[in-house]
C-alpha cells in the first residue's frame, strides 16, 4: 500500500466516517535498538550502573533475562533481527556483509508493517553504519537538523566529539589516515580518543538531539490518522565513550568494580577470543594487543569502564525522556514498545574488551517489551528467547499475519505467562577471520546455549563456497558450575556422552529447539 493511497484512506475515514479498524485501532510500534548495551541495568539486577529510565519502563513491561543475539557484532545481528532470518540465511556473517546484496527482495520488519498500512520512519543506527535501507521506510535516515548539513551528512555519529582540542587532534589523525588509505572508513573520521567527558546539555550530543527529534516526530505522526512504526537507534554506549560530564560524575572511577575473571578461559581454543581491534582503532589505545598476549593496565580498565557506565547512564536518560514524551503525547496506551541491544560487550571479562566472540558475555542481550492490553507489568522472564524472534513477535502483537519465511518464534505468550515451557536452545555464530585469529586461520564458531550448558563448535570456514569444513575445536561450559565461563570442560574426563548429545542437538538446529 503506497503512501498516497494510505493517506487517501485516512482522509476518507474522516470525511465519510468510515470504520477503518486498521487505521483507527492498529497499535503503533516504537522500535528502539541500543548499540553495545549489556544486560546490566537496574531492572536486570545490576546495582552499580544508574539506569532509572530503563528501570521505570521495566515496571510496565516484560524483561527477558535470557535473550540471545545471533551474532555478536553489529551488521549480522541487526540484519538477522530486521529480516527475521539467521546469519546463514542472510549470508551476513561480519561487518562487510550487506543483506540487500545477498537477498535483494527480502522484506524487513518496517517494510512488512508498511505493507499492512503503517507509516514507517527511521532515525539513528538501525541497520549497520551507512546502511539506512531506504526501501524499508517512508522516511529513512531522519536526522536532527544540525546533522543534515553537507559537511555532516557523511560523518559517522560515533565519531562526534565536542572539545576543541579533541577535534583538532582527530583532524590531524584523519589526515594521516587518508594519506595512508584514501578510502579510510568514514572518510577518515573514525574514532579519536576512547573517551570524552564534556560539559554540555544532553541535546548537544547526537543521541540527546535525536531523542528530541524523535519526540517531535511522534507528535507529528500522532496527527497522521495512520499507525506508525518508528525505529530509533541509539549510538551510545558504543565506542568512543562520549557523554555529558554529569553522567561521568555519577561514578567514582576508583571505586568501580573490575572484572573478577580478567583471564582467558582455561583450555579455550586459539580462535575463540576477539583481538579488540575496535578499541585499537582509538588512537589513545593503539598499543592494545590480543588478550592472549597482553592486558590493559588497571587505570586503563577503570577509564574504559567509567566511560561505558557514563554512556549507559546517558542513553538511559535519553530513553527515559523518550518514554515520558510518548506518555505526554497520549500515545503510550496504543503503542507497542520494544527495546533491545544488538549484542553484549566485554568490560575486562576474559581479559578482553569489546564484543565479537561466542561467549555468553557477548551474545546475551537486554530485551524489554510492552504491548498494550497485555498484563506484562514487571514480568521477569527466564525462558530462552532470541533476537530473531522480534519480527514474528511484533507481527503477533500487532495482529498481523506472521510471514512463513520467519526463522524465529513469536514470544508474545511469554509476556503474560513467563513460565511457559519454551525454547530448548538459542543459536549464535561468529566468523573469525585470519586478520584476527592468532594462528591466521579462518573459522566459523557455531554456538548453542541451553538452559544449563553452552556448547560451541569451531570449524574451518570456506569463504569462497560459504560453507563450514572440518571440526577443529569444541568448547563446553556448565552455567550451573561456572556461570562466568572461566573453564572449557570439553576435554574433561566423563563428558564424552554429554558432548555427543549436545553435538547432535546443535546439528538438529533451531527448528528442533522451537517451543
Amino acid at each position: 500500500m503506497n503512501l498516497i493511497f494510505r493517506n487517501s484512506l485516512a482522509v476518507l475515514s474522516i470525511v465519510w466516517g468510515l470504520a477503518l479498524p486498521l487505521l483507527a485501532k492498529s497499535p503503533n510500534v516504537l522500535f528502539v535498538v541500543i548499540d553495545d548495551l549489556r544486560p546490566e541495568l537496574g531492572c536486570y539486577g545490576c546495582e552499580e550502573i544508574e539506569t532509572p529510565g530503563f528501570d521505570a519502563f521495566a515496571r510496565s513491561a516484560a524483561v527477558f533475562r535470557r535473550a540471545y543475539c545471533q551474532a555478536a557484532v553489529c551488521a549480522p545481528s541487526r540484519a538477522s533481527v530486521m529480516t527475521g532470518l539467521r546469519p546463514d540465511s542472510t549470508r551476513v556473517w561480519d561487518l562487510r556483509g550487506k543483506f540487500r546484496d545477498n537477498m535483494p527482495d527480502v522484506v524487513t520488519i518496517p517494510q512488512y508493517f508498511q505493507e499492512h498500512g503503517y507509516y514507517t520512519v527511521s532515525m539513528g543506527k538501525i541497520f549497520h553504519n551507512f546502511m539506512p535501507d531506504r526501501i524499508s521506510f517512508d522516511e529513512p535516515d531522519l536526522r536532527p537538523a544540525k546533522y543534515m548539513t553537507p559537511d555532516m551528512i557523511g560523518r559517522e555519529p560515533e565519531s562526534l566529539y565536542h572539545d576543541e582540542r579533541l577535534l583538532a587532534e582527530l583532524a590531524e589523525v584523519r589526515k594521516r589516515r587518508l594519506a595512508k588509505n584514501p578510502n579510510a572508513y568514514a572518510d577518515g573520521w573514525a574514532y579519536g580518543r576512547a573517551t570524552e567527558s564534556y560539559e554540555a546539555p544532553d541535546h548537544e550530543f547526537y543521541d540527546g538531539a535525536q531523542t528530541d527529534s524523535a519526540i517531535q516526530t511522534l507528535s507529528r505522526l500522532k496527527e497522521n490518522h495512520q499507525p506508525f512504526f518508528l525505529a530509533l537507534g541509539y549510538y551510545r554506549p558504543h565506542l568512543p565513550f562520549v557523554a555529558p560530564t554529569r553522567y561521568w560524575n555519577l561514578y567514582d572511577r576508583q571505586s568501580l568494580s573490575l572484572a573478577d575473571n580478567p583471564f582467558l578461559p582455561v583450555d579455550s581454543p586459539v580462535m575463540a577470543m576477539n583481538s579488540m581491534y575496535e578499541l585499537l582503532g582509538c588512537y589513545d589505545f593503539e598499543h592494545v594487543q590480543h588478550p592472549a598476549t597482553a592486558s590493559l593496565t588497571e587505570q586503563e580498565a577503570r577509564l574504559l569502564k567509567h566511560g561505558y557506565y557514563a554512556s549507559v547512564s546517558f542513553v538511559d536518560a535519553c530513553f527515559g525522556k523518550l518514554m515520558r514524551g510518548l506518555d505526554e503525547l497520549g500515545l503510550a496506551e496504543n503503542t507497542i514498545v520494544v527495546v533491545w541491544g544488538d549484542h553484549g560487550w566485554k568490560l575486562g571479562e576474559h581479559g578482553s574488551w569489546c564484543k565479537q566472540t561466542n561467549y555468553d558475555i557477548d551474545i546475551r542481550v537486554p530485551l524489554l517489551m510492552r504491548v498494550p492490553g497485555l498484563a506484562a507489568s514487571g514480568v521477569k522472564c527466564d525462558q530462552i528467547v532470541e533476537l530473531v524472534d522480534i519480527y514474528p513477535t511484533l507481527c503477533d502483537a500487532a495482529g498481523i499475519a506472521i510471514p512463513p519465511i520467519m526463522e524465529g518464534t513469536s514470544f508474545l505468550p511469554l509476556l503474560s505467562e513467563p513460565n511457559l515451557n519454551w525454547k530448548s536452545a538459542a543459536f549464535s555464530q561468529f566468523h573469525r577471520t585470519p586478520r584476527v585469529s592468532p594462528d591466521g586461520g579462518r573459522y566459523m564458531g557455531l554456538s548453542m546455549v541451553t538452559p544449563r550448558y553452552h556448547y560451541v563448535e569451531w570449524h574451518h570456514w570456506d569463504l569462497e563456497n560459504e560453507s563450514v569444513g572440518d571440526l577443529v575445536a569444541v568448547e563446553l561450559y556448565d552455567f550451573q558450575a561456572d556461570p562466568e565461563e572461566n573453564a572449557n570442560i570439553a576435554n574433561t574426563t566423563g563428558n564424552a556422552k554429554l558432548l555427543t548429545e549436545l553435538a547432535a542437538q546443535l546439528q538438529q538446529g533451531w527448528r528442533a529447539a522451537s517451543p
